[in-house]
């Protein structure tokens, strides 16, 4: 069968305002409820969020869900009932398996841990979600600065659970089925994308021109089925591109 391409746009997202949370939802999330757009391939959840200095998502519960967090601006402190906590920056790619059951919680507020004077500044960072191919586990979390990768250019392999990446320097994700890429392009650089039956494409900054589809701004994304390894070039501004690369789909039955 021969590949789709569906653009979404980054002001077709569902959007929460909260006061001290601003947040782009790419899938039915919360109070957002959309029968025809619950998941693409094995990814469930893409909020893009901003969170307001001193203020974040209090301790709450997570089950059997893969989530891995990526900063794009300012710090986030991560902890949870595993005791595991610390600050991620960009360029810190974390993973954390819920497993069986986890609490955790994720704040503006880097100064409790580090010491430094608070600030004043918003954290904006993308937030993904996948199903683990196992249930129950017991809960993780993974970390590690890829900021050198980035900088060599091409795509970096920000997570994967796919044993053709065992042996990349990326943090491990309990989904053998799934994997996210992540490139700080240069302007004018072409990347392929995944030749896989779902692939993710999502704009975090700047503009791309993806082949057979035109320009997509920041927020905008490329939900690819089959896809054949279509190119992606960054504009005359560059681009931070997240790719998700997938070889399974969530069961609906």
């Amino acid at each position: 069968m021969a590949s789709t391409l569906d653009i979404r746009r980054a002001d077709e997202r569902f959007h929460t305002r909260a006061g001290w949370l601003d947040s782009h939802h790419s899938f039915s999330f919360s109070r957002h409820w959309d029968p025809g757009n619950t998941h693409f391939g094995l990814l469930l959840v893409s909020n893009d969020d901003v969170v307001a200095p001193g203020t974040g998502f209090d301790t709450h519960p997570h089950r059997d869900m893969e989530i891995v967090t990526w900063v794009l601006d300012g710090s986030l402190v991560h902890q949870d009932s595993e005791g595991h906590n610390g600050v991620i920056y960009p360029g810190l790619a974390q993973r954390m398996s819920a497993g069986n059951g986890i609490l955790h919680s994720e704040k503006n507020d880097s100064w409790t841990l580090t010491g430094q004077p608070e600030h004043r500044e918003p954290v904006h960072f993308l937030q993904m979600w996948v199903i683990p191919d196992e249930a129950g586990i017991r809960p993780g979390y993974e970390q590690l600065d890829i900021n050198d990768e980035l900088a060599r250019g091409g795509w970096t392999t920000l997570a994967s659970g796919m044993s053709q990446h065992a042996d990349q320097r990326a943090i491990g994700m309990r989904q053998k089925h799934a994997a996210l890429h992540v490139s700080r392009m240069r302007p004018g650089e072409t990347l392929q994308i995944a030749n896989a039956p779902f692939v993710h494409l999502f704009v975090a900054r700047g503009s791309v021109e993806l082949e057979g589809a035109g320009l997509l701004a920041t927020g905008d994304a490329g939900r690819i089925t089959r896809g054949e390894g279509q190119r992606v070039t960054a504009g005359v501004e560059g681009a931070e591109v997240l790719m998700w690369e997938m070889t399974a789909a969530v069961s609906m039955g």
